[in-house]
């Protein structure tokens, strides 16, 4: 497996490197803010709530509710659609680990 470059003259593209060195977008850049909504799975304390936007029809952006300004990570639809049917079966632990 190849290491990725770090040299502004390699590109991910020219040098065949998948990049997975993204810079973090702010959720406001993702999606506009009217497209964020609280997660149903959110405990309502205000403590561990994270809202969803329906992106591309391929794609969810998840951010933490507390901070609207910070990051947004961006999934498949398919691979949330996985996560939260395994979360909701019980077959993820929904224990937060600190």
């Amino acid at each position: 497996m190849r290491k990725p470059s770090h040299s502004s003259n390699n590109s991910p593209e020219s040098s065949g490197a998948i990049n997975t060195h993204r810079i973090p977008q702010p959720s406001t850049d993702v999606a506009p803010e009217a497209a964020w909504f609280k997660s149903s799975y959110s405990d309502g304390t205000g403590n561990n709530c994270v809202e969803a936007a329906d992106l591309k029809s391929t794609q969810v952006g998840v951010r933490d509710s507390k901070n609207k300004q910070g990051p947004a990570l961006v999934f498949r639809r398919s691979a949330w659609t996985s996560f939260i049917t395994g979360v909701s079966h019980g077959d993820l632990p929904t224990d937060a680990y600190v």
